[in-house]
């Protein structure tokens, strides 16, 4: 690690505000040394021992070193009343406003038009309601402040074990084909560089797709770190994915003290490339698939032939105690996985392959934090663990359940037209949550407490079988670095293992079955529940481990066992992630969302809309005018105290519109008929790519239903404002008063879209046929509708003749 400069420069600081207080407290003019002079608190205990006495036992001046200890990780830093308070008087303002306004549409009905007044009150009382539940979490939105140097102070020293806890990494793939395998290299790259130390850091792969192309993607990529991770250590390279590092448009050169740097990074620079070229050719190689399948190198057919029938595959592909670094340093440990999968089976998507890591990770590692990372989003902040570990290791925060970190992307165009970067959500809402009882889990950039997904609640007490697995662990060999040895020949460690899980079973009975059935069949696996890290598998042969690790990930292994409903990710649901944190804030957790200066993660956004959206007129009245100036202060205020820029706010704002008639509105029928009719709807992931030569693929559109209806109002809106224009030259100017209001609303309709509008009209790009004769038949019909219908024009009927006589 490196802070020296920083923590020196801390204690520099406490030094003189301890000296400040001694002087206002005695009066005393004695000299007490500048530490700046003596180079450091160590170097004035050997050359000032009675100073140093004096200023540790001063009942004012504190030891730094027990100050650093005590001091916390982390801190809360509350937004500035001089922002919060005016936008809390601008929600309550504009509730008042709001709850006038509607009391004057509900005592004003329009009886010529029952049907549509009745209607837009509903709509207006819904997105009140909505707009009401929007803010209850943004009343108090907090900011935090994290301390890696005291972290590593704490635990981290060097020439010590390091104390700070282990991280198990997933990472999870599907197609290799479709997700770049470059992108891939580059994600695993950038988990095996950060500024961590490697011992404590394991990465798994989910291989969804059992592609060999993915397994020989990871050994390539792992020579190739023993040359990348090295050179980022040394250079502090960020960010350590070389993709994104090579690509950038800076300076290197100009901040870099190291003489030979220049040298370096030419030098690796076209290592990377080759690299590049290598993975190239194993696309090359892989992308045609033989009629007979593919062979491993003894022969055998290789067992992934057939991605939805084929036995469960891991292998080690770097471990600890083998490959090493150009300097001698060791590498993070890289395990591939692929489950298994057989025909009649529930696999639940990608839900069913993290909670398979999960039981893998807990018998090889058992990591006591889980990092769970999409394939194309790298580490963007080689110091993210530890920004991460400042909360989750903090004595003051016992209750947290995992850190968020926004999500931010790149291959954004310049003005971010469909909203990608998502600032409104990412930076204000998200906050807003963190006051209460933590952000949502986003499904990637996440930092989870293993026990707390495993379904222990904060109020578990870690069993006291601790000591008795280090006991067992004490009677096996070592060597003198604390490295344990166990070979297929070791009968007792074996022995020893079987008799202490016995030994156990029988004392607690009830807790072992009870565990059972909550994690299956797998006595290793309990057994890993009863410590943190990897204590319980160092003394189980190699042999043993990877058994259990073949067994765990079978396809009938979570039969009757809690696995998705209360342990691991939850299934059912397209929005597990969501619902996993809601589970473990149920009971009794708090999540924290952190958002460093530097962005932690980053990954690609969907280029064009089709995958992007995969992921009423009235009276005016004063009460309306309100309204709508109570909605311009209240955004102003919310981007002041947030920070998030007025462009932003409203690329956020179009985006919304369109998903809203798009794909939230078809969530809503999917989600009626999946519980009212038993339905089970699908929706397919669409993969991302990116190509930083193709800007114009963010107008490029490919079919989906979800088109349909934005481009029918678009449609709509046009034929209005048409219309419109038509009338006012054909009736003269005397006819514009009673039509701007409904010109003013197309036109704010059509604004809304102009993103959407904008990419229709792309001429180099051929529009879905399809979705134009969809669109102008709804739209045909609409307007037919409304015209035989005109709403707004008052029905009269002359009377009765017979009724009133000659009187008529």
């Amino acid at each position: 690690m490196s802070f020296n400069s920083n923590i020196w420069e801390e204690r520099l600081c406490q030094w003189k505000l301890a000296r400040e207080r001694l002087l206002r407290r005695t009066g005393s003019q004695e000299e007490i040394p500048d530490p700046s002079d003596l180079g450091s608190v160590d170097e004035m205990e050997l050359r000032q021992p009675e100073m140093y006495a004096n200023y540790c036992h001063s009942e004012y001046v504190f030891s730094i070193r027990d100050n650093e200890s005590r001091q916390f990780l982390s801190r809360k830093v509350p937004i500035p009343p001089s922002m919060i308070y005016p936008y809390r008087v601008s929600v309550i303002f504009r509730l008042v406003i709001l709850a006038f306004f509607l009391r004057y549409r509900l005592t004003h009905p329009v009886h010529n038009a029952y049907g549509l007044w009745l209607a837009s009150v509903f709509c207006e009382v819904w997105f009140s309601v909505s707009w009401i539940l929007d803010q209850l979490p943004k009343w108090q939105p907090v900011n935090r402040q994290t301390f890696p140097e005291r972290l590593c102070m704490r635990y981290n020293q060097p020439g010590k074990p390091s104390g700070l806890a282990s991280v198990d990494v997933f990472v999870s793939t599907a197609d290799p084909l479709k997700e770049s395998p470059i992108v891939i290299s580059n994600t695993i790259l950038s988990i095996l560089s950060v500024d961590y130390p490697a011992e404590k850091v394991s990465c798994y792969v989910s291989d969804e797709g059992a592609a060999r192309l993915t397994l020989e993607t990871l050994s390539l990529t792992c020579d190739f770190a023993r040359k990348w991770v090295p050179f980022c250590k040394k250079f502090q390279i960020e960010p350590p994915s070389p993709e994104s590092y090579f690509s950038q448009k800076v300076d290197h050169l100009k901040y870099n003290p190291y003489p030979t740097f220049s040298k370096e990074r030419r030098l690796m620079k076209r290592r990377y490339e080759d690299f590049k070229a290598q993975i190239n050719g194993l696309i090359t190689k892989f992308q045609d698939v033989p009629s007979e399948g593919w062979t491993m190198k003894d022969g055998t057919p290789w067992p992934g032939n057939d991605i939805k029938n084929h036995l469960g595959m891991m292998q080690i592909i770097m471990g600890r105690g083998g490959p090493h670094g150009s300097d001698t340093r060791a590498l993070p440990q890289v395990v591939y996985v692929s489950r298994e999968k057989r025909p009649g089976f529930h696999h639940n998507n990608k839900a069913g392959a993290m909670n398979a890591l999960v039981r893998v990770s807990a018998l090889l590692t058992n990591g006591t934090y889980i990092l769970n990372l999409d394939s194309d989003h790298y580490i963007n902040n080689s110091r993210t663990f530890l920004e991460a570990m400042c909360f989750l290791m903090d004595p003051s925060n016992q209750k947290i359940c995992f850190v968020q970190f926004p999500q931010r992307f790149e291959g954004v165009d310049a003005n971010d037209r469909y909203g990608s970067h998502n600032t409104i959500f990412y930076d204000i809402n998200l906050k807003g949550f963190d006051g209460i009882q933590g952000p949502f889990y986003l499904g990637t950039g996440c930092f989870l407490y293993r026990k707390a997904l495993c379904g222990y609640d904060p109020s578990f007490e870690q069993k006291i079988l601790n000591t008795r697995w280090l006991d067992l662990r004490m009677k096996r060999p070592s060597d003198n670095h604390g490295h344990y040895f166990s070979d297929a020949s070791d009968e007792s460690s074996s022995s020893l293992l079987v008799q202490e899980l016995n030994s156990l079973e029988r004392e607690f009975p009830s807790s072992f079955q009870s565990m059972e059935m909550c994690f299956g069949q797998a006595p290793l696996l309990i057994a890993s529940n009863f410590v943190d890290d990897d204590i319980f598998s160092s003394y189980a042969t190699i042999e043993e481990i990877l058994r259990a690790a073949i067994h765990v990930i079978s396809c009938d292994y979570e039969d009757k066992t809690a696995w998705g409903i209360e342990v691991g990710w939850i299934y059912g649901s397209q929005t597990g992630d969501v619902l996993t944190g809601l589970k473990m804030h149920a009971r009794g957790w708090r999540s924290v969302y952190c958002m460093p200066v530097r962005a932690a993660f980053r990954g690609s956004a969907p280029i064009n809309l089709s995958d992007r959206l995969t992921q009423i007129t009235y009276e005016a009245n004063i009460w309306f005018m309100l309204v709508v100036l109570s909605i311009f202060a209240h955004g102003f205020l919310e981007l002041r105290w947030s920070g998030v820029s007025l462009q932003e706010r409203w690329r956020n704002q179009q985006f919304w519109v369109i998903a809203g008639v798009s794909s939230h509105f078809f969530a809503i029928f999917q989600g009626l008929f999946k519980v009212m009719l038993g339905l089970n709807t699908r929706s397919s992931t669409l993969m991302k790519t990116h190509d930083e030569d193709s800007a114009i693929e963010f107008y490029k559109f490919k079919w989906t239903s979800l088109l349909i209806l934005p481009t029918t109002l678009i449609l709509i809106n046009l034929w209005a404002v048409v219309a419109m224009i038509f009338s006012i030259v054909v009736h003269g100017y005397g006819s514009f008063g009673p039509l701007f209001a409904k010109l003013f609303f197309s036109f704010c309709v059509i604004v809304h879209l102009y993103p959407f509008l904008k990419g229709l009209l792309v001429r180099k790009h051929n529009i879905p046929t399809v979705v134009i004769l969809w669109s102008l038949i709804l739209a045909t019909l609409f307007c037919l509708l409304w015209v035989r219908l005109d709403p707004f024009t008052t029905r009269f009927q002359g009377p009765d003749a017979e009724a009133c006589g000659y009187e008529c």
